[in-house]
């Protein structure tokens, strides 16, 4: 079955093109408005949605994770790699402290829009301890989630026209987030063949005089890419050079395979403390993405704008979730590091099979917990009478025909790759895998 109603599944993404969405608009004629008839005329329609908002593309994972659910419910043996999250259960010691701040009625109050004290002071001890620089609780602000933080922060930093240097493939969110703030995107790609590692030649090459920011995520979402220290610095020293802000999105930085590393930018190249922004929270780490607890740190000024457009927005967070954040950054990183050992022994397990089928190249991810095979070699090839020109049309083949969900290239960049996460049951995984290598075996 196709993937409807998701426009962002619907894109066709060559290499470095741009999409221009146009949002529908009201027809002329008459129209019922509670009790009354309103003619609409040329010189009077409106858009019933705004161009700006009609403008967005839903979620593409969050799309894919619903119709799989959807599916499910209808009994049908569907199996999902589009969600973005551990499968593992928030540990027991936050959940209790979470249990125990419902029921004291602090809680049941407004707090600060900024974020609890002791949260942000939690925050603070643990960048110092995990990531090596010292801020304090004026520099941060509790989010409703890192999705909340990659907003917030586009739209305080960016004014129309702004551009957004954005290294693809990319998470789905931000380059809806940046044109949200009146921004452009600038898309920087690097494929399969250069590990999904952008260059600094590359960045250099796509920077004009309207360059404001670098948005740089290490591990990557969707890709799995971690960049090596020396490349961080490298990227870190280029944006101090040119005077452009560096926004980067640290929250799989503790899921990390083979012994690497994924420093933050901000530790490696500290004279960048004025112009850079770390988002980050607890979801992957903690298996808390329901919980929806994230942050921001970035320079007084930029934090306390921030701050202000959250208090007309949301203000605070659910207080529970900021007592259960508290409870997993002043507890130890145990629940880590069982899930990254579960999701390392996947992770071998799902590049093996991928790369058994002919066509499909899938390099080593070296963190967070996905796979993108380039599948350039399996597009053009008849399946079971069809034959997928994009990524988005193989994927909804191996939707119609084994029923295994996956996110199609196109949401995160160019068309000729899929993204699907192995944050899922050992069994699940090879089960899936195997129903989508019988699909695309080649029938000689």
């Amino acid at each position: 079955m196709p993937f409807t109603g998701c426009p962002a599944l619907a894109r066709r993404w060559g290499a470095g093109s741009r999409t221009v969405r146009t949002p529908e608009v009201a027809v002329y004629g008459t129209v019922r408005t509670g009790a009354k008839m309103v003619h609409v005329s040329e010189h009077t329609q409106k858009t019933r949605i705004s161009r700006r908002i009609g403008a967005i593309a839903e979620s593409a994972t969050l799309a894919v994770d619903a119709r799989a659910k959807e599916l499910k419910a209808q009994g049908r043996p569907v199996i999902g790699f589009g969600a973005g999250e551990p499968d593992f259960p928030t540990p027991d010691y936050i959940v209790q402290a979470a249990i125990e701040a419902a029921h004291n009625p602090v809680n049941h109050r407004y707090s600060p829009a900024g974020g609890l004290p002791d949260l942000k002071a939690a925050i603070v001890a643990k960048t110092a301890r995990e990531s090596g620089y010292d801020v304090e609780p004026a520099h941060v602000l509790v989010t409703n989630g890192g999705k909340q933080a990659v907003y917030n922060t586009f739209a305080t930093l960016l004014d129309p026209g702004d551009e957004v240097i954005l290294p693809a493939p990319y998470w789905t969110t931000y380059p809806e987030a940046i044109r949200l703030a009146g921004g452009e995107p600038v898309e920087v790609f690097a494929g399969s063949d250069q590990g999904y590692l952008v260059t600094v030649e590359q960045l250099e090459a796509a920077r004009t005089e309207r360059t404001k920011v670098l948005l740089f995520c290490s591990p990557s979402n969707p890709t799995g890419a971690v960049y090596p220290p020396e490349q961080v610095e490298q990227i870190g020293r280029w944006a101090l050079e040119h005077g452009i802000w560096v926004v980067t999105d640290e929250i799989y930085e503790h899921l990390v395979y083979d012994g690497g590393q994924a420093p933050s930018v901000r530790s490696v190249v500290p004279e960048l403390a004025d112009t850079c922004v770390v988002l980050n929270g607890v979801a992957k780490t903690y298996a808390m993405t329901g919980w929806r607890v994230g942050w921001m740190i970035g320079p007084k000024d930029v934090i306390k704008a921030a701050t202000n457009l959250q208090s007309h927005a949301t203000s605070n967070v659910a207080n529970v979730s900021q007592r259960a954040a508290i409870a997993a950054l002043a507890g130890s990183l145990e629940a880590v590091d069982t899930m990254r050992a579960a999701f390392d022994r996947r992770r071998a397990t799902m590049v093996e099979m991928l790369s058994a089928i002919e066509g499909v190249h899938c390099p080593m991810p070296q963190g967070a917990f996905y796979a993108y095979p380039n599948i350039e070699g399996v597009l053009g090839r008849t399946i079971r009478g069809r034959t997928p020109q994009t990524s988005t049309e193989l994927a909804e083949i191996i939707l119609d025909e084994v029923e295994v969900a996956v996110v199609p290239g196109e949401a995160f960049g160019p068309s000729g790759y899929l993204r699907l996460s192995y944050a899922l049951s050992d069994d699940d995984l090879i089960e899936g895998v195997s129903r989508i290598q019988t699909l695309l075996a080649k029938t000689r």
